[in-house]
């Protein structure tokens, strides 16, 4: 059967990609290998947010005393935490499976694989079903990159050793997890079994932690969960791992050193899922095993787009929705691009970090003349009303030619759900001045960046 579009990928970008061309009048098909709602649904941000949400809860619990509350006997119960995850889970894919069928998309599951090309498009096998697409959008995500180091892979085979998706099925709480890896995954999940009790030690090679946030932000979050009792060896290396002695050995400062535990965490960052799925039939190209495209979704191959972590260039959920929409735009004929440098960014620890646009150092390195700007979250009677000794701060970033706001960067309450107008304000270029004028609700968080605005000559 001939389809206008097939995608290859149930995901963010594949199922919002599929609805969004259904309504744009196209004949579509997703084929979906595993469960819809992909890695991000299914084993990534949802589930982690829910066990974040009952330790936050939790904690509050514990440390109520300083605001005026006292509760005896607080308990959690992490099995109870990863039946809720699975419902949860359960019914947001039921609620995607029924968008697809609303938007009238065809959904097989199965893996799907390029065959071949001919004139009027690409040949899609689907089990034993072959499948003609005049258009194809890859949109096969990403898995978890497990590094070869000494040890590891037979420690995941084993069980001692696990990716995010094992970790959030497991039903028991290690008394000492060692977690590879001091990105988002690693902090959330260190910061979750840190509440509960666990002794949690984060290696990471880099001499911060949290990837690309900018340095200073960093630094508070790494204080804020060494209070809770995560340990750091930061410019570490792991080399071994012996899933027989529940030991991981690494090299910190030129001397070894044995951590014990009870399991491992590998967060080590993730990798396109490109290979098996027929791309050196059709000619795309990869660039270190990703597909490569252009702003609007477009590969080397006329006819074929790739949106979401498959092209490695954000591996974020809300990138992927965002990539999957532009391509499907292209698909119609109407302009749209991606605009990168307007991407959010977000980590859901206590607490949590919102980042979006240019750090000062990015900017340096895009050869943008910029200055930044810090302004304290106690300039906001909310934050100081409701976060007892608050270190949370905002750091906006301004071009110097034109006095744009060309990122901001923020760690501290309701950072997740601020930084989606910060965003705003990268993505239309706004000047200072026209922040200034902008009118915040009062009192919020928020408000913060407005009166940082002030503060910048």
């Amino acid at each position: 059967m001939t389809y206008d579009l097939i995608i290859l990928g149930g995901g963010p970008a594949g199922y919002n990609a599929a609805e969004r061309a259904a309504h744009g009048g196209m004949q579509v098909l997703l084929l979906e290998e595993r469960t819809l709602g992909g890695v991000c649904l299914n084993e990534g941000c949802i589930p982690t947010k829910t066990l974040l949400n009952s330790a936050k809860i939790y904690e509050s619990a514990l440390h109520g005393a300083d605001y005026g509350v006292t509760v005896s006997g607080a308990t959690i119960d992490h099995e109870k935490v990863v039946d809720r995850k699975d419902k949860v889970v359960k019914t947001l894919v039921s609620g995607v499976g029924a968008k697809m069928r609303g938007a009238k998309v065809t959904v097989k599951n199965g893996f799907g694989c390029i065959t071949g090309k001919g004139p009027e498009g690409m040949r899609i096998r689907c089990g034993e079903e072959e499948y003609l697409a005049k258009k194809l959008l890859v949109c096969t995500g990403s898995e978890a990159a497990v590094p070869p180091i000494e040890g590891l892979r037979e420690a995941v085979a084993a069980g001692f050793a696990m990716t995010n998706r094992e970790i959030l099925d497991m039903r028991t709480v290690p008394e000492k997890l060692c977690v590879i890896g001091g990105g988002v995954i690693g902090l959330e999940m260190a910061s979750y079994f840190s509440t509960l009790g666990t002794q949690v030690t984060v290696v990471e090679m880099l001499d911060k932690i949290a990837g690309p946030t900018d340095k200073d932000i960093s630094a508070i979050l790494q204080k804020n969960l060494e209070k809770k009792g995560i340990r750091f060896l930061l410019e570490a290396r792991v080399t071994s791992v012996c899933a027989d002695k529940k030991t991981v050995t690494c090299e910190a400062g030129g001397a070894p050193t044995s951590i014990d535990c009870d399991g491992v965490l590998v967060s080590t960052g993730r990798r396109p899922r490109t290979t098996g799925i027929g791309l050196e039939k059709a000619g795309v190209l990869l660039d270190r095993g990703a597909i490569v495209c252009d702003e609007r979704g477009r590969t080397s191959v006329p006819g074929i787009w790739a949106a979401g972590d498959v092209n490695g260039r954000s591996m974020l959920a809300h990138t992927a929705y965002r990539e999957g929409e532009v391509a499907v735009s292209d698909m119609l004929g109407i302009l749209d691009r991606v605009d990168y440098l307007a991407v959010p960014a977000v980590i859901y620890t206590k607490p949590e970090v919102g980042t979006v646009g240019d750090t000062i150092e990015s900017a340096a390195k895009r050869g943008v003349s910029a200055a930044e700007h810090t302004i304290s979250l106690r300039y906001s009677g909310r934050y100081v009303a409701e976060v007892e000794g608050g270190d949370g701060i905002v750091k906006i970033v301004v071009d110097d030619a034109h006095k744009t706001v060309i990122g901001i960067h923020m760690i501290g309450s309701y950072a997740s759900e601020i930084i989606y107008g910060a965003a705003a304000m990268v993505a239309t270029r706004q000047r200072v001045c026209d922040v200034q004028k902008l009118v915040f609700p009062h009192p919020t968080v928020c408000e913060v960046i407005r009166e940082g605005m002030f503060m910048i000559d």
